[in-house]
Order: structure tokens, then C-alpha cells, then sequence
């Protein structure tokens, strides 16, 4: 009897519900009616869980920078980056003011075309060999029209005036170029001057002439014609350099270094035919010569052709009259010079033009 009971026992112990209560609680287990249960509250938490990811990114959308009301280009900042090429740039007209002072006190004397060439070409050939980039396509051509237009002819011309007209006469006339540039802005640029820029040039004209003519002035036409000549050819080149600006990937030493090249291989020949070599080069005739050619040529023509790149034709134009500002100012200081009242009254007329023919920019709307 107990073998039986024990064996009714062990079949009868599979019989009880132990399997069912453990595939009951796998399961989620409520009451109809009785509100969610622990599945119910699991499911709709992971359809939480799965639905942040897609929602919190388009929540808030990254603003563009211009939709920013502060964002939008202003008239303050457009003035202050021009302001900043302008000075730039008229630190190459202003160094070309010292050239009357080195060439007469530190150059052998007699010897213009001389002085040119060997401003041009070693500082070219400077800049070919740091940049080690040469003209490709239609800037072989470009090149060697600006080169000769800014230094293969300018160069000869404007020492042939310099040396048949009185200083004062030259630069009064070399002052017209603004008024050249305006003109040839309107057939090669399609940019018709304003009233503003002829008014400017106008003032700046009467104003170089107040700072630098004197009473007893001669006149040689011969010079006249040289100088006018001369002014011509450089404000047809900054016409010209705006028109064309510079090839894509080639750095502006190295269109700097193209120019420069070119002039000084057409003034070399001339140079040493005409006028020839000096017995001999003292120390103050290398340091006038090395202070032309990389600071009044290479430094002084690379910051002016950046200010012609980023700045109107007609507002680097006027950046010119520097020129003889400096000029006078140089007599002043290292010669000795004094200056009248009509000088000071021409000084404050060609600065007030130079600021009257800076072009005023508008902020773009965004």
C-alpha cells in the first residue's frame, strides 16, 4: 500500500497547476475594465521611448545665420572693411612720394632710366622666384600689357617729364588722373561717374595745384605731354586691371611679379643704351636702390593692386593724390622745406577729395 500511494503520488504531482502559474506570468495579465495593466503601460512607454529619437531633432530646426535680425551685413562694417583697403592701398602711392627725396640724395644723378629698370625688373624676378608661378593663356598677353602700360612706359615718360618740368607743374598734372579714370570707367567698365567723383577729381586737381605750383613755374610742352601721357597710361592700367582681374589660384605677389618683370625687360635695354652703368655703386646708391625696388615697387604695387581688386576704380584713383601729399611733406622734413598758406590750404583740399571720392557702399538686404 505505501508503494502505491507513493506512486500515485509522483503522477498525480505533474497534474497540479505549477507549469500554467509559470506561462501565467510570462504573459501580461489584467481585468477587463480594470484600467492598463503592466503591458499595456510597457508597450506605450517603448512607443515613447521609439518615438523621442525622430522628434527631438525637429524640435528646434538650426536657424540660418541671416535669419538673425543682427545677422544682416551693415553699412558700419562695409564702410570699415573698405576704409581698411583704402589705407592699404594708399601706402603704395605714398611710398612713390619718396622717391624725389631717395633719388636725389641717394642715386647717382643723370641716370632716370636707370633707376626704373632696377626698380622693375630685380623686384620682379623677387617675386617670380617666391611665388615660382608663371602667366598661362590670355595672361601672357594681360601681363605684358600691364607691365608696360605700369612700368615699361610709364617709367621713361614720367622721368622724361620729370626732368622737363618743375615738380610742381608735373604732379599738378599727374593729379588729373582720377578725372581719366572716371572717363575710361565709362567705355571700358560700362560706369557712368557721378557728380560726386568729377566734383572730387575737380577738387583734387585745384588742390595739388595750390600745394605744389609755384609762381615762377615754367612750362615745357614736350614734358607737358610726357606727363600726360604717362598719367594715361596708368589710369587706363588701373581701368584695365579692374576689367580683368586677377586668374583663379594665382596669388597677387605673383601677378605683381608678372608686371614688374615685364617693365623692367623693356626698360633694361633702354636703360643701359642710353645711359649705361655708373664706375662704381656706393653704399647709399645700394640702399636707395634697394629701398625702391621692395618697398616703393614690389610692397607699394602689390598694395596698390589689391586696393584696385577690392575697391572701386574711381575710389583707388584718388588714392593717388597721396603722392604728392607725401612729396611735400618729405621736402618738409628730410630737406628742409617750409610750407605757405596756400600750401596748407592745397593740403587739406587734395585730403578732403581723396575722402570726397571714396565711393559710399550699401549693406545688401538679406
Amino acid at each position: 500500500m505505501s508503494d502505491t500511494r507513493i506512486k500515485s503520488t509522483s503522477i498525480n504531482t505533474p497534474r497540479r497547476p505549477q507549469t500554467s502559474t509559470v506561462e501565467q506570468s510570462t504573459e501580461p495579465r489584467w481585468e477587463p475594465g480594470a484600467g492598463p495593466g503592466v503591458g499595456q503601460s510597457v508597450e506605450r512607454g517603448a512607443e515613447k521611448n521609439a518615438s523621442a529619437p525622430t522628434t527631438r531633432p525637429q524640435a528646434r530646426p538650426a536657424a540660418h545665420p541671416t535669419a538673425h535680425p543682427t545677422a544682416r551685413p551693415s553699412a558700419r562694417t562695409s564702410a570699415k572693411a573698405a576704409a581698411g583697403f583704402a589705407a592699404l592701398a594708399a601706402i603704395g602711392p605714398a611710398t612713390w612720394g619718396t622717391t624725389y627725396v631717395t633719388t636725389t640724395e641717394l642715386l647717382p644723378p643723370d641716370r632716370p632710366l636707370l633707376a626704373a629698370a632696377l626698380r622693375a625688373l630685380p623686384a620682379g624676378l623677387i617675386l617670380l622666384a617666391l611665388t615660382r608661378r608663371l602667366p598661362s593663356g590670355d595672361w601672357w598677353w594681360k601681363a605684358a600689357v600691364l607691365g608696360i602700360l605700369n612700368f615699361g612706359a610709364f617709367f621713361p615718360l614720367l622721368f622724361f617729364g620729370a626732368y622737363h618740368l618743375p615738380g610742381g607743374v608735373a604732379s599738378t598734372i599727374s593729379a588729373v588722373m582720377p578725372l581719366l579714370v572716371a572717363g575710361f570707367g565709362i567705355g571700358v567698365l560700362k560706369v557712368r561717374p557721378t557728380r560726386r567723383t568729377l566734383l572730387a577729381g575737380l577738387v583734387g586737381v585745384a588742390g595739388v595745384a595750390l600745394l605744389v605750383l609755384r609762381g615762377s613755374a615754367t612750362v615745357d610742352l614736350a614734358g607737358i605731354v610726357a606727363m600726360l601721357t604717362a598719367t594715361t597710361l596708368m589710369a587706363l592700367a588701373v581701368v584695365l586691371s579692374k576689367r580683368w582681374g586677377r586668374p583663379e589660384g594665382v596669388s597677387l605677389l605673383a601677378l605683381t611679379g608678372w608686371q614688374l618683370t615685364v617693365g623692367g625687360l623693356v626698360l633694361a635695354p633702354i636703360a643701359l643704351t642710353a645711359e649705361g652703368l655708373p664706375d662704381h655703386f656706393t653704399g647709399a646708391n645700394i640702399a636707395g636702390y634697394t629701398y625702391l625696388g621692395i618697398i616703393g615697387t614690389a610692397l607699394a604695387y602689390a598694395l596698390w593692386f589689391r586696393g584696385i581688386e577690392r575697391l572701386p576704380a574711381s575710389s583707388v584713383s584718388f588714392l593717388g593724390l597721396a603722392n604728392p601729399v607725401v612729396a611735400t611733406l618729405a621736402g618738409l622734413v628730410v630737406l628742409g622745406q617750409t610750407l605757405t598758406v596756400w600750401q596748407v590750404a592745397g593740403l587739406v583740399l587734395v585730403l578732403g577729395s581723396v575722402v570726397l571720392g571714396q565711393s559710399r557702399s550699401k549693406a545688401p538686404r538679406a
